[in-house]
């Protein structure tokens, strides 16, 4: 595979962009992954990593570059990731500052400027992209999905945070727009996912002209989906992928 720092020029200024894609045989459909609220760490460059190694260029832009270089990184005695309800209260309070200060709409601002990178890049071939996440990243890929959605044609969110909320801005309502196919992949136990919102998103999606399926993964906590986190489920993890790259090899 090649990899490499890409420094995008974005509305906010410069957007480190880590990027990768197979050695031969290209040019490669695009995806964009999008970080969880920790930012952007070796964690995610992995997993592009693992979606170059079948077919794909992928883009991990780092959201928090308005803020200057943000790294939270709190390990248990095991090396895993700590969850964030596994916290005490300063320290929750001190990993979560950097989300207080970025927006959706200043995302969305950002992957403008990331599709406006792919669009040049010779290892990206032209035509549909895909995009995934988790947590805020599962946001995002929803709100890419229904924003974008002529170059948006597959998307996946895993246990996204705020997919449903009451205003008139809620993600959930851009389900109309999107196109091709989305999934989203849920934990049974998660503090940040209201229990209707999988119902509620599946509502939404009827008047979508794109595909749509979920699971509610059983005995699973937020974060499940995280290679290095306390509490990964590899079952649930595999069980996502399954779905996404079956989706990705429809779409793109």
């Amino acid at each position: 595979m090649e990899e490499r720092f890409a420094d995008i020029g974005a509305t906010a200024g410069v957007m480190r962009t880590f990027f990768v894609h197979p050695r031969r045989h290209g040019p490669f459909p695009a995806l964009i992954l999008y970080m969880d609220f920790w930012g952007v760490r070796e964690e995610l460059y992995d997993i592009a990593r693992w979606t170059a190694a079948v077919g794909y260029c992928c883009a991990v832009p780092d959201l928090y570059y308005r803020q200057g270089a943000v790294h939270n990184d709190i390990r248990d005695r095991d090396g895993r990731m700590v969850s964030l309800n596994r916290l005490d209260e300063a320290a929750r309070a001190r990993v979560l500052a950097p989300l207080q200060k970025l927006s959706d709409a200043e995302a969305m601002d950002d992957t403008r400027a990331v599709l406006g990178f792919l669009a040049g890049d010779k290892a990206v071939r032209a035509g549909a992209k895909g995009c995934f996440g988790y947590c805020l990243g599962g946001r995002l890929a929803m709100r890419t999905a229904g924003s974008f959605p002529g170059e948006i044609r597959a998307g996946a969110s895993m246990h996204g945070s705020r997919l449903v909320t009451d205003g008139d801005r809620s993600p959930h309502l851009l389900a109309g727009k999107i196109q091709g196919e989305f999934y989203c992949g849920f934990a049974e136990h998660d503090p940040y996912t209201p229990a209707d919102t999988p119902a509620r998103i599946a509502a939404a999606m009827t008047s979508s002209a794109a595909a749509y399926s979920y699971e509610i993964h059983a005995g699973t906590e937020h974060g499940y989906a995280l290679p290095n986190r306390d509490i990964h489920d590899k079952a649930a993890t595999l069980r996502d992928w399954e779905t996404i790259l079956a989706m990705f090899r429809r779409q793109l």
